[in-house]
């Protein structure tokens, strides 16, 4: 994914890409002392691949994301066929909102996200923790 942050005085206002890594942690929604149920997991390992390609991998993969208000600022962006035009600056961080979000509405009620963990680079990341406050 290439991307680019209006507003940024450093080498990422301009286009650059990323082979960002994605690490999905789940949980049962209700916490319980006994073992799991025949097969023994929760959900299949394949399951949460295909929802999480299905939900984010596919939108975000060889694409060009920007905010809105790089793309107002350089409009014959607009005319690119891979552009996905992001509703905030497309940081590490806003993607793993992004993130978030899509795969808490995606996630069968029995499952719970309790942690992500977007890698820009081999040693820099974005890390997001559910707790009991977290309502979001």
């Amino acid at each position: 994914m290439a991307h680019a942050i209006h507003g940024y005085s450093g080498a990422c206002k301009n286009i650059h890409g990323h082979s960002y890594e994605l690490h999905v942690t789940v949980c049962p929604a209700i916490e319980g002392t006994d073992y799991i149920p025949v097969p023994g997991f929760l959900i299949d390992f394949k399951e949460i691949k295909k929802l999480v390609s299905e939900a984010i991998i596919k939108k975000f993969d060889h694409q060009l994301v920007l905010s809105e208000r790089y793309t107002e600022m350089n409009k014959k962006l607009m005319a690119t066929d891979n552009r996905f035009v992001f509703e905030a600056e497309p940081t590490a961080e806003n993607l793993l909102i992004f993130i978030r979000n899509t795969l808490k509405k995606q996630l069968p009620e029995n499952i719970k996200l309790v942690h992500l963990k977007l890698f820009e680079t081999r040693d820099s990341y974005a890390e997001w923790v559910a707790d009991d406050t977290n309502k979001v």
